[in-house]
């Protein structure tokens, strides 16, 4: 699965702007992220486990908060940092 990831945290992924990662939800996903990159699903994920208020995850390009979506093979993920100011 192709997963796309933001600029803050490509210092994990050697700048990499995208990268291939499996699972069968979002959360296997992350898991297989952090083996390969560690501290990358801290950034995504807290301590209860539940995605950070200030991340977004798409599968395809449909958002979701639940880590436990189910994928499918050829899905995409995209994780992005919302942004926030005034």
């Amino acid at each position: 699965m192709n997963v796309r990831i933001p600029d803050p945290l490509r210092s994990y992924t050697g700048q990499a702007k995208s990268v291939e990662a499996f699972g069968d939800t979002v959360d296997a996903v992350l898991a297989d992220l952090d083996a390969r990159y560690p501290g990358i699903r801290f950034r995504v994920v807290d301590e209860q486990g539940r995605l950070r208020k200030h991340m977004k995850v798409f599968v395809n390009e449909e958002a979701v908060r639940d880590l436990a979506t189910r994928l499918q093979p050829g899905d995409d993920l995209t994780l992005m940092q919302a942004l926030s100011g005034g």
